[in-house]
């Protein structure tokens, strides 16, 4: 299974991808938001992993972009973010988001929200 991990903090996408691996996933990686839509498009992955808070294109506007091409809109999102607010879980409800996690994770959640969605 391709999991795409988009992340600027490269010590925690480092760890997450650690964790993915040894639990047997294809996993790539994207340090912006921007990057994140060009991979998408490239690998179609089977969940995409956000952090809301990215250069380039935060994970909003990526999830965004990611959910109006025809073919990665049902791809499901998990947004891993520090983002707390109210007004940036309102935006993942309406992107419908399959899990909004935040920071600091246990990165065994992050594997078992992954493991419900497929």
């Amino acid at each position: 299974m391709k999991v795409l991990i988009a992340d600027d903090e490269l010590r925690l996408r480092k760890i997450v991808v650690m964790h993915l691996k040894k639990n047997g996933y294809e996993v790539y990686e994207a340090n912006n938001g921007k990057d994140a839509v060009v991979l998408a498009e490239k690998l179609v992955p089977d969940v995409i992993v956000l952090d809301i808070n990215m250069p380039m294109m935060d994970g909003i506007q990526a999830a965004n972009e990611i959910k109006k091409k025809d073919s990665l809109k049902d791809i499901p999102i998990i947004f891993l973010t520090a983002r707390t607010d109210m007004e940036s879980m309102q935006k993942g409800n309406e992107l419908k988001v399959a899990h909004y996690l935040t920071k600091p994770f246990s990165p065994r959640e992050l594997i078992n929200k992954i493991r419900g969605l497929v």
